[in-house]
C-alpha cells in the first residue's frame, strides 16, 4: 500500500481549500519566497518548481484584479496546495528523512491535475499580456 495515495492528496487539498479566505491570498503570497526556497531544498517537489511559480503569478493577478477570468474554486485549490506545502507538520512531518516531501508533492500534483486547464488559459493570457505590452511600446518608440 502507497504511502501516501491519491485519495489521501485529494482529502488533503479539499481540507486546506475549504479553509482559504480571500485575505489569505495576501499572507501566501507574502510567505511565496519561502515555499520557493523549501520547493528548491526538496529532491520530491523541485520538479513542481516552475508550476508553482507559475501558481503564484496566477493567485497575484487573481488578487490585484487583473485576472479574474478563473473560477475561486480553483484559486483556492491552489492556495491550499501552496499553504500545505508552507506547513511543515503535515500529513508527513517534512523533518523525516527521504518521505517527509512526499505528501507536498502529492497534493500540488494532484493540485495541478485538478486546475490544469485553468492554469494553461492563465498562461496563455499572461504570454498574451506580455506581446500586446511589446506591440504597444513598438509603436511608442
Amino acid at each position: 500500500m502507497a504511502l501516501f495515495s491519491e485519495k489521501k492528496a485529494r482529502q488533503q487539498l479539499d481540507a486546506e481549500a475549504s479553509k482559504v479566505h480571500r485575505q489569505d491570498l495576501e499572507t501566501l503570497l507574502d510567505r511565496q519566497r519561502a515555499i520557493e526556497d523549501k520547493v528548491k531544498g526538496s529532491g520530491k517537489l523541485q520538479r513542481f518548481g516552475t508550476d508553482i511559480k507559475l501558481m503564484f503569478s496566477m493567485i497575484r493577478d487573481y488578487w490585484y484584479g487583473n485576472y479574474r477570468s478563473v473560477p475561486w474554486k480553483t484559486i483556492a485549490a491552489v492556495a491550499g496546495a501552496l499553504l500545505y506545502v508552507l506547513n511543515p507538520l503535515d500529513f508527513i512531518p517534512d523533518f523525516i528523512l527521504a518521505v517527509g516531501f512526499l505528501d507536498d508533492a502529492g497534493v500540488v500534483a494532484l493540485c495541478l491535475k485538478l486546475v490544469e486547464s485553468d492554469l494553461h488559459r492563465y498562461a496563455a493570457w499572461k504570454e498574451q499580456q506580455k506581446t500586446d505590452q511589446g506591440s504597444r511600446s513598438d509603436k511608442a518608440g
